[in-house]
């Protein structure tokens, strides 16, 4: 996997820079520029392209409006990107516009387009807005014809949940975006509603198959797979690269390979890293999901370049559920308002109280409940206890945060308004502060009054009719608009002019530049210290060199272990610690909500996807009591779990032989 390649390249299709991960996440035009630079001059097609969207934050955005960052962060990047486009004349694609992709955010991505035009004006462009809304009466018909499938753990769609969706979003694939090239090669810029992840660059890089009226030099199935793994790839930016971060940068081959290089000059790109990033929020690292089918990644490789951080990937394949089954699906996306909600927070210091925390908690529901007898309407109140521990032992403080659900913004602000005074002054078996029970005035607030709470009600599965998943300014479901932006410079210079009219970089001193220069070697080395012995007590987490969790979409949460040495990866694998049964014990849960469990070699990685749980229920991201909407912090149980005596003299030998050869 790691063997360096003395082949010559097979000529390059195309090339992608991607600058960062998320737009609006900041944007280094340098780098960005140094990369354009480069591509173009090679006379190969060369685009800019990003994504913008992800379930990831929760169900606010589709629910309620408002975009992934503020908009004046939109605002910086889109400057930069937009000039740097014009200078070196490349397309610029925009996908999953403000962060859920409706038509409102599409429209908003392209007047923020449309300032920054104006603002460093060099001439007028066309701009390209495709839309990804779907009217609740398509979802209605495609429920009534029995068409519809959970994805993932979602429970089965209603009418119910169709109608109280705010809007409903489709998941385009690369097609449309496909049509929308074609019909569109004079234009400038695309913003393009929700999509799967990787579509725009698959779209980009087939239209510039396409142009070459190659037919099927390269054939359908290895086209789809690498150009589409090449997107699950960029779409993050420099996740991929070590150390994360930045930007990423490819260039697609005619034979199907593909070659990532991180854009930061002090990052690298490895086969492991590469391949490791396939099982990032994807539920399994060797079938990854998406409109019309899946890629298939079980005979992938991946091979480190003779510049020692750009790795070239092949083996990529396309599976196509048309020829499978017939049908071809997208997922649809929704939220719904579930209500309204406040908070209130403070600390408990008393170890007499922290040890009965449950039935104070359940003394202060008891008053709140009274105090609300007259309320026919139902509401909820729970707490979320943060620092008080499971290993049996008193801790100095427990943070205390109490949220309300109520139908109303006002019943949910006197219920945790209630419950505060309750929480401070409520008696308890062994009291002895009698002038309060609560340290609280953060911020200077009583209480908190969060506003509407929102919730995925639709994650579903639909299928299509022939032609459906097609774009056009006409198409059934995803139709594009195009707008004319900008105005003419009044400079002489025009473009070049624009491109440098950004204020320039504050100077950064000598000493400043060793301390960066300081921080970002000791980015490259963090967690690099070799693993010599083992403790006397080991745990998987001295052996992993990664261990984490993330949210595989709103209802499941995947978990990643990742190790540097073959021979204490293939250690572990065959010491069968790591398999559905032990996770569901580990976790304490039932093994029917394992819902894949397997190890990854090119990655040397085990992956375990379990559906999303909330007091042993299935729940999706965000909402009520939400406190951990990323799923970051649920890998702990993998982190502590105790090496069998076995596996523990196994590694001790492996790092034994390891001191002798050094």
């Amino acid at each position: 996997m790691t063997a360096q390649s003395a082949d010559v390249p097979a000529p390059a299709l195309c090339h992608i820079v991607t600058p960062i991960g998320m737009l609006g996440y900041g944007v280094d035009v340098k780098q960005v520029d140094a990369a354009l630079e480069k591509f173009t001059a090679t006379g190969e097609p060369t685009a800019l392209i990003l994504d913008s969207g992800s379930t990831d934050s929760g169900p606010q955005k589709l629910a309620l409006g408002g975009m992934t960052v503020p908009r004046g962060a939109y605002v910086r990047d889109l400057q930069k990107l937009v000039a740097s486009a014009r200078k070196f004349n490349v397309p610029l694609l925009l996908s999953s516009a403000g962060g859920s992709g409706t038509n409102y955010n599409t429209r908003e991505i392209v007047k923020i387009i449309d300032e920054v035009a104006h603002k460093n004006p060099t001439g007028k462009f066309k701009v390209v807005a495709l839309y990804a809304d779907i009217d609740k009466e398509f979802a209605r018909e495609r429920l009534h014809a029995g068409v519809v499938t959970p994805c993932s753990s979602a429970p089965p769609l209603t009418e119910a949940d169709i109608d109280q969706s705010v809007v409903i979003v489709a998941q385009m694939g690369p097609e449309p975006i496909l049509d929308t090239l074609i019909a569109n090669p004079d234009a400038q810029a695309f913003v393009i509603g929700r999509a799967y992840d990787a579509s725009q660059f698959c779209a980009f890089a087939e239209y510039c198959y396409q142009k070459l009226n190659l037919g099927e030099q390269l054939d359908k199935y290895t086209r789809r797979g690498t150009f589409t793994h090449v997107g699950e790839i960029l779409e993050c930016g420099g996740l991929c690269a070590e150390p994360k971060g930045g930007g990423v940068i490819a260039t697609i081959r005619l034979d199907g390979s593909f070659e990532i290089t991180p854009m930061a000059p002090n990052a690298t790109c490895t086969p492991v890293s590469v391949a490791a990033h396939t099982l990032y929020e994807n539920t399994r690292p060797d079938t990854l999901f998406g409109p019309g089918g899946h890629i298939d990644l079980s005979n992938s490789q991946y091979e480190l370049l003779d510049d020692k951080r750009t790795v070239r990937v092949r083996g990529s394949r396309y599976v196509y559920t048309k020829e499978t089954k017939g049908i071809y699906q997208i997922k649809l996306e929704a939220a719904k308002l579930a209500g309204y909600r406040a908070m209130y927070l403070g600390a408990h210091k008393d170890p007499v109280l922290i040890g009965q925390m449950e039935k104070f908690l359940a003394t202060v529901k008891g008053y709140v409940k009274m105090e609300h007898a007259d309320v026919t309407e139902p509401w909820e109140l729970e707490w979320h206890i943060i620092g008080k521990g499971d290993n049996g032992n008193v801790p100095q403080e427990v943070a205390l945060i109490g949220e309300a659900l109520a139908p109303t913004q006002e019943l949910a602000t006197s219920i945790v308004a209630k419950a505060k005074v309750a929480t401070i002054h409520a008696p308890y078996r062994g009291l002895k502060a009698t002038s309060g029970n609560f340290a609280h005035g953060i911020g200077g607030l009583y209480t908190v009054p969060l506003g509407p709470c929102a919730e995925f009600c639709i994650y579903h599965l639909v299928e299509l009719k022939e032609g459906e998943e097609r774009g056009g300014i006409d198409a059934p479901l995803f139709r594009f608009e195009t707008v004319e932006v900008g105005e003419e410079p009044t400079g002489t210079n025009g473009t070049e002019e624009a491109a440098s009219a950004e204020e320039p970089a504050p100077e950064v001193d000598d000493e400043k530049k060793k301390k960066i220069a300081a921080m970002k070697k000791q980015a490259r080395v963090l967690n690099a210290d070799p693993l010599t012995s083992l403790s006397d007590d080991p745990t998987l987490g001295e052996l992993a060199t990664v261990i984490r969790s993330k949210n595989s979409g709103p209802y499941e949460i995947t978990f990643d272990v990742m190790f540097d040495r073959e021979s204490i990866y293939q250690a572990v694998k065959n010491s069968d610690i790591l398999n559905t049964e032990a996770v569901a014990r580990l976790f304490g849960i039932p093994m029917e909500h394992v819902i894949y469990s397997g190890f990854f070699d090119q990655a040397r990685a085990y992956k375990v996807t379990t559906a999303r749980l909330r007091n042993g229920k299935r729940v999706p991201a965000g909402g009520y009591m939400e406190d951990d909407v990323h799923g970051s912090q649920m890998y702990l149980p993998l982190l502590r779990q105790k090496l069998p005596e076995g596996l523990k003299n196994e590694v001790q030998k492996i790092l034994d032989r390891t001191i002798i050869v050094q």
